[in-house]
Parts: C-alpha cells; sequence; structure tokens
C-alpha cells in the first residue's frame, strides 16, 4: 500500500508540471526542499525566504484554513498569509517530511503536520503532500495537499 501511495504522489508531481524542463537534478532539488523544511522547523524566517523564489506561486489546499490568498505570490505574501497565522495561531507546529520523491525540478514531499491549535487547544497530527517546484536552488511553485477536514475541526471553522 505504501509503495502504491509513494507511486501515485510520483506520478502526481511529474504529471502536474508536463512538459518543463529544468537544469536541476532531483537531488538537488530534494536537498533545496529540506532546507526549506530545515528553515521553517528552526523558526528562521530569513532562511526560509531567501529559498522561495521572489515571483514563488504558492497555493494552499482548497478548503484548508490559509487557502484565503490563494495563489500567494511571493515571500511576503506566503509570510503574511500563511507562515505568520501559523506562527501565531499554534503551539509546536511542525510540517515533518517522512518521504520525498524527487525528479528534476519537482519533489514530492509526504509527511505529517503536528501542533495544538492556541485557540482550541486541541492537537492535530494531519497527513500532508507537498509538491514543489525548484528553478535555480530555489522553489518557484508550491502545492499542498492535506487533511483540510481535520485542520478544520482542530480550528473549531465548522
Amino acid at each position: 500500500m505504501r509503495l502504491m501511495i509513494v507511486a501515485v504522489a510520483a506520478l502526481a508531481a511529474s504529471a502536474c508540471f508536463p512538459g518543463d524542463q529544468s537544469a536541476e537534478t532531483g537531488e538537488e532539488s530534494a536537498a533545496v526542499a529540506q532546507a526549506i523544511y530545515d528553515a521553517f522547523a528552526i523558526g528562521d524566517v530569513p532562511a526560509f525566504t531567501a529559498l522561495l523564489d521572489p515571483e514563488i506561486v504558492w497555493n494552499e489546499a482548497e478548503n484548508f484554513p490559509y487557502d484565503g490568498g490563494n495563489p500567494y505570490i511571493g515571500p511576503d505574501a506566503v509570510v503574511g498569509g500563511v507562515i505568520g497565522p501559523i506562527a501565531n495561531g499554534w503551539d509546536g507546529f511542525a510540517a515533518t517530511p517522512e518521504n520525498m520523491i524527487a525528479q528534476g525540478n519537482r519533489v514530492a514531499v509526504m509527511g505529517r503536520y503536528t501542533g495544538t491549535f492556541n485557540a482550541t487547544g486541541t492537537a492535530m497530527d494531519a497527513q500532508f503532500v507537498h509538491v514543489w517546484t525548484i528553478e535555480n536552488g530555489r522553489a518557484v511553485a508550491f502545492q499542498q495537499y492535506a487533511d483540510t477536514w481535520q485542520a478544520r475541526q482542530v480550528m473549531s471553522l465548522d
């Protein structure tokens, strides 16, 4: 079953962006994606934003609590609409990668969101898939797929 999920994620990552060519290798792209997660994990916003292209197109999953600004264009929009609200609204929020599949400049990351929403005191442990597009050592596109139902329940939005 796990192999099937990984295979589907890899196909989704390559199918979402047909015909795109990049000089990045999968290994280089995966290293950039990992560096983004590492910077986020320690709250290093300058390092995080330095890894985002000035024109990054960032999309939260449909119906995810932070999807209201989709698409977020540029690091300032991402920080203002997603990262800031997470930092201010959650205790111990983490986006932990468990597996990565990289092909050229595309990286599919499977992982888990954990943390406690401050306003409700309710903990979350939800799965995600992130699809990154990397060019010239920076993320130019991000697409989140996540357990939107659980996030909305934890935040008492439904």
